[in-house]
This record gives structure tokens, sequence and C-alpha cells, in this order.
């Protein structure tokens, strides 16, 4: 089957700044593929470059295996949902839906369907009349997002869409967008720096740093089974303890001794230990565990399902998630314990 989209060694550039750096993907129909990264690294301009809002400096972009890269935005079989929405403010919902379909040359019984339809399919049937400024925010963006599915393009562009919306707000949505994925199978690109949502609602998550794609693979395969320490260390919290290895003694970064005990003794030399803060065990369950580490109680927060035990030994710092309040005091020594599976080691 044809790719929805493809991007061959795509490259852009802006003087002596690269931005995007190579990168080659291809995205299935019906797939969910979010650009995942910190600042920088080059996420945001890939998605402009598929929509035709910035020229690469080379390669391809193929949409249903034809060659697009040369098409002004209009021309792509792409719609894009922007973080503002950017909604005309003296239209009417139904006069925004209809905007990218008569451009399209649709005629208007069917304009007329596909609206009630994109209506009913985001939850906002009878606003059909209202302006962007009787809407909230969160309609708003239903609104933007029903008028990129009304035109039903190839491939479907999210730049951001939930950054700019309160928590509580955000998590609906992204809620929303999944149902939506799952009910319609449309073909997306989904940028952002968020984790929580490239986990949630993607099928695949490609990694981006300094222009390139560090790795792509399912979300769990992203949190579980990183290919580097990059994509380790950004994506989910991980508490990273270097230590030096010689012999049967653990030290850390000042050469002060460890009491670390592992299942699996490392070799000689310097290692970076990565551990997840909801993978670890205190107190009884840590007795049990393969691996363990004695530190202090530094610091306690409470997160409403859990409490945070930040505790140090030395120059190590460790960020423990536990279920409960275990009764210890700031300078208190406590055990930690893992499994093999919750430690990544990086030398």
């Amino acid at each position: 089957m044809v790719p929805a989209l493809e991007l061959d060694r795509l490259h852009r550039s802006y003087g002596a700044v690269v931005a995007v750096d190579g990168i080659s993907l291809s995205l299935r129909k019906g797939e969910f593929l979010t650009l995942l990264g910190p600042s920088g690294s080059g996420k945001t301009t890939t998605l402009r470059m598929v929509g035709g809002f910035e020229a690469p400096n080379g390669g391809e972009i193929r949409i249903n295996g034809e060659r697009a890269d040369r098409l002004p935005p209009y021309l792509r079989d792409t719609a894009t949902v922007f973080q503002s929405g950017a909604l005309f403010p003296h239209k009417t919902v139904a006069d925004n839906i209809a905007f990218g379909l008569r451009m399209r040359g649709v005629p208007r019984e069917e304009i007329a369907r596909r609206i009630a339809e994109t209506l009913d399919t985001v939850r906002l049937r009878g606003m059909e009349e209202r302006y962007p400024e009787q809407l909230s925010g969160g309609q708003r963006q239903r609104v933007a997002l029903a008028r990129s599915l009304a035109v039903c393009p190839a491939v479907l562009l999210f730049d951001e869409p939930l950054s700019a919306l309160d928590l509580t707000l955000r998590l609906q949505l992204r809620a929303e967008i999944r149902r939506l994925h799952q009910q319609i199978g449309f073909s997306a690109i989904y940028v952002t720096h968020d984790q929580g949502e490239a986990m949630a609602l993607s099928d695949r998550v490609a990694v981006m740093n300094r222009g390139r794609i560090e790795q792509i693979d399912p979300p769990e395969t992203i949190y579980n089974a990183a290919f580097s320490e990059f994509v380790h260390g950004f994506v989910g919290e991980s508490s990273c303890l270097e230590i030096t290895v010689t012999g049967d003694e653990h030290r850390d970064a000042n050469g002060a001794s460890l009491s670390l005990i592992l299942a699996n003794p490392l070799p000689p030399g310097r290692h970076r230990l990565y551990l997840r803060p909801a993978q670890l065990h205190l107190g009884q369950d840590a007795a049990s565990a393969p691996n363990n580490l004695k530190l202090r109680v530094e610091t306690l927060e409470f997160l409403g399902d859990s409490w945070r035990y930040h505790l140090v030994a030395g120059r190590v710092s460790l960020v423990c998630d536990h279920r409960a309040n275990l009764g210890l005091q700031l300078g208190h020594s406590v055990t930690v314990g893992w499994e093999n599976t919750a430690m990544r080691v990086f030398s």
C-alpha cells in the first residue's frame, strides 16, 4: 500500500543553522505519528515543510505517492490544526468549517452535509451560528479540528494544538482526539514537546534531536527500550545515578563509597544508571528487590495519588514515587530497591 506521507532525506537550514538534517520517514495510511522533541529539535520545521509553509533546501515530500514539496499549501492534500485554532473571528462556526470546502469547489449540498457530520463528530451540533468569541477555548479547538476533518485530507497536521489550554481541558481534548482517530482512522502528524500527549495519542513516536530522528517506534518501545541515552532521558521522568565501578566498590561522582547492590555486576568504569520514580520500591518492598541502594530522605511531596520522596546519598540524588506516606522524617535512612527491568545502564 502506498504510504499517506513519505519524507526522503528532507533538509532545511537557515544560513549556517541546520534545522532539519536529512530526515526520512514513512506514515502509513490511518496512522497517528507524533514528532516529539525539545525546542529547536526541528519538529515544527518538519511539519511546516509538509504543510507547505516552509520550503526544504533538499529532499522530497510525497503525499499518497505524489511529489508535493514543490506545491503551494493550497494545492497539497493536507490540513493543519494550529495552536491558536486560527478561526476567522467574523465567520460563524458553520462558515469556518465551510471555508476550506468552498476553496476546493465542493457543491453546496455536500458542504451542508459535511458541516453537520463533522459537528456531530466533534460533539458541537447546535453551535453552527455562533462566532468564535462566543466559544470556550476548547470549543474553538474542536471547531478548528472539525474544519480540518471536513476536507478529508490525506494527512492531517497538528501543530501543538493543546499547548495553550489549561491542564483539565488539555486532557479532555487529548482524549477526544484519540477517540476521533480511533473512530475515523485519519492519517496524522502531530507535533508536541509534551511527552504525555505523545504517549497517549500515538501509534508511533519519532523522537527528534538537533534536526534528526533519534528513534521512531511505538510509545511502549520508546518508553521502555530507548535506543539512546538522550531518548531515555528525554522521555518520561528518570533519576540518573553516575557511578564508578572499581572491583566490588561503587562510588559517586565525588568518589564517595555507595551502599549499592546490583544483581548483575557492572564492569569496571564509569556508568550512568537511569531509574524511573514509579518503578522503585521503598521500605519492606525494597528488601526483596534484586537491586538496592541506601539513601536518606531529603524532601517529601504529596502528589495526590502518591508521595514523592527525594532521596540522597553523597552526590547521588534519586526520586521515588510511593503509594503511601511511610512516616519517614527528613534525614532518615531508607533502602530503595528495583527490578532488573527498571534499570537502564549507559556507559
